[in-house]
């Protein structure tokens, strides 16, 4: 069953916005990758706190077994149209499984408006199934909506390669994934302090895309049996 957590984290304001009216955009984001890829943690920098649950996998259990939102806004994030202006993000952290589209739908109506996908850089192989998941989830235009996240970046500094060496080198799997997701890619350095120092710029990443979208959402497909 997929969690919703906004209004535990609100109470009776479950979007986190003041309540004096405030020019505000809502973006929904959805975190897809494999096990240990490190998919609660880049939610975690996203809402600048430490609320997805991480650890580490025992005997190839996750610790994310269902779909989970929570959300934060953040207040006078940029200006939109000459006015300053918040960013709601909700976040939804999912099973390393593919998630099931009634649970994405339940938890983002509206449709999602980012997809990360979430690879570490010291295991690229291990989720060679992902598009083909993004696909059935979201059908071909996916990769206008979706940026790559490489996590553990800092494995490439203690083995002495650059990241665009590493990208080069990569499987071809990944190679390709690289070449279509139109939010480029995004390394994170698991040994900084992510919420603090690696959060701003992922957001910042997350409204370009959305940007050059016109903050249009995917529709989920619900139509897909799983």
């Amino acid at each position: 069953m997929a969690v919703d957590r906004e209004r535990g984290r609100y109470g009776n304001n479950p979007f986190g916005i003041p309540s004096e009216e405030r020019n505000a955009l809502a973006l929904n984001v959805l975190l897809l990758g494999d096990r240990q890829s490190g998919r609660s943690s880049v939610g975690n920098a996203l809402i600048g706190g430490e609320e997805f649950h991480t650890g580490t996998c025992i005997s190839g259990i996750s610790m994310t077994t269902e779909c989970q939102l929570l959300s934060r806004n953040f207040q006078r994030f940029f200006r939109r149209q000459g006015a300053e202006s918040d960013l709601l993000l909700r976040v939804v952290d999912t099973p390393p499984n593919m998630p099931r589209p009634h649970h994405v739908h339940e938890l983002c109506p509206e449709g999602v408006h980012i997809l990360v996908l979430v690879v570490r850089v010291d295991m690229p192989h291990g989720n060679t199934h992902l598009e083909e998941d993004v696909v059935t989830l979201f059908g071909p235009e996916w990769h206008r909506h979706a940026l790559l996240v490489l996590t553990h970046a800092d494995c490439l500094k203690e083995a002495g390669l650059h990241q665009s060496v590493y990208l080069t080198q990569g499987s071809d799997w990944l190679r390709a994934l690289v070449g279509r997701v139109q939010g480029g890619v995004f390394f994170l350095d698991n040994s900084r302090d992510w919420p603090s120092i690696r959060g701003r710029p992922l957001r910042d990443e997350l409204l370009r895309l959305s940007a050059r979208n016109h903050h249009r959402a995917l529709t989920v497909r619900t139509e897909v049996s799983l």
